[in-house]
């Protein structure tokens, strides 16, 4: 209440001078005009302009420390970036300069292993004193667009980054990698895979021949054929053949694993029909319906008639197949003479043949002819009419019919 009061109080007084003369006209009776003009402030008006008067130097000094802090950011900001330009800039020359002049000395046998990149490849190689710096090593490698081939390559040391790019963007110097092809045999992998990787072939015969036990599932009846999956392997430094075949199985179980494949013998029976359909046709528009005529002729128990078949069962290839050989009996995989499916796969199939397999299309087809050798066209038909004008057809283009 005091300060109210106080306020009230001179808010309502005014103040003269007493020792003015009297004939002086008093504040406030004054021309009211003149008096407003001339009339001080009061206190409280006065205590108002002192905090406008204080907050404007406020706003002020807030206001230079915002556009002091913003100049100084803006410095730092700048300074930085080009800093950075700069540490990059000499990174680069460095990289560039970091080079052994080459050719370099000695023998350094490196392998590139499947999947590795240019900074991956290139930290190897400065371990192996093949080159000076992996960022001179990566600089080259994307300044020449060169794509690295896995593979074991012959090198040296100190050798000039452009030259050991030039070695390992070439496929011809690479040795020790094993490319299992689709549709291959056991027979040709195991013969590639011995060469590659110095073993001898009569140790992966031996494991081959030996069952399978702890490598092969139990569906695959102890044989090999069909259960190589395609892919790149790395044989060069592995100790053993059963080693070596041990993997490609392995990989061949989480191929068919990871698309959902059938298991037990039903695996087994979609690997025959799929290996079928690989070694008949080149083309995954026909791998599917080449199951369909196998799963229609099972169920009409006919022969499958496949020379492919026979061909596996001789150790031979279909061109080569007579008369005597079509009709021997002997052979289990003679699909002409004995009906039903052959006891195991003939090949290695590969991805898209698996797929045919475990999901063919509808159809009532019981025949399929290859009308064109050089293109790999292939027509089916569903009954034995339509078979001869196919044949026909086949003879006029001077192509294999099956």
């Amino acid at each position: 209440m005091p300060d109210d009061f106080r306020e009230f109080f001179e808010e309502r007084t005014q103040w003269t001078d007493t020792d003015d003369d009297d004939s002086a006209p008093r504040q406030g009776l004054a021309d009211n005009t003149d008096a407003e003009d001339e009339a001080p402030l009061s206190r409280r008006q006065l205590r108002k302009s002192q905090e406008q008067r204080r907050n404007r130097r406020i706003i002020r000094i807030v206001a230079i420390v915002v556009i002091v802090a913003m100049v100084i950011g803006l410095f730092v900001f700048g300074y930085t970036r080009l800093k950075s330009w700069r540490d990059a800039r000499e990174r680069a020359q460095q990289a560039l300069t970091a080079d052994y002049p080459g050719p370099g000395t000695g023998k350094v046998e490196f392998t590139v292993e499947s999947g590795e990149g240019p900074a991956e490849i290139g930290e190897k190689l400065v371990k192996a004193d093949v080159v000076k710096s992996q960022a001179a090593f990566t600089s080259a490698v994307a300044a020449n667009n060169s794509t690295l081939y896995p593979g074991t390559y012959e090198l040296k040391k100190h050798m000039a980054c452009a030259d050991v790019i030039t070695i390992l963007s070439d496929q011809s110097k690479a040795t020790g990698f094993l490319q299992v092809k689709a549709g291959e045999r056991v027979s040709q992998v195991i013969a590639n895979a011995a060469q590659l990787s110095g073993i001898s072939v009569d140790d992966f015969n031996a494991v081959i021949n030996g069952g399978g036990a702890g490598i092969l599932p139990e569906e695959a009846g102890g044989k090999f054929e069909g259960w190589f999956e395609p892919g790149t392997y790395n044989v060069k430094n592995r100790g053993s053949a059963s080693d070596i075949i041990k993997e490609m199985v392995d990989k061949r179980i989480e191929k068919l694993d990871s698309l959902g494949a059938p298991t037990g013998a039903d695996r087994q029976k979609m690997l025959i029909m799929a290996s079928i359909a690989e070694s008949e046709v080149n083309s995954d528009e026909y791998y599917g319906k080449v199951v369909r005529v196998i799963l229609n002729r099972l169920a009409q128990n006919m022969p499958l008639g496949m020379d492919s078949t026979v061909a596996y069962g001789l150790g031979t290839t279909a061109d080569k197949l007579t008369d005597t050989m079509l009709a021997d009996a002997s052979n289990p995989y003679n699909t002409r003479v004995n009906a039903g499916l052959p006891p195991t796969p003939i090949s290695n199939p590969g991805e898209s043949a698996i797929k045919a397999a475990m999901n063919p299309p509808d159809g009532d087809w019981l025949y399929f002819v290859t009308v064109n050798l050089t293109t790999g066209e292939t027509k089916f038909a569903a009954t034995e009419d339509e078979f001869w004008k196919l044949r026909d057809e086949y003879k006029s283009t001077n192509s294999n019919a099956y």
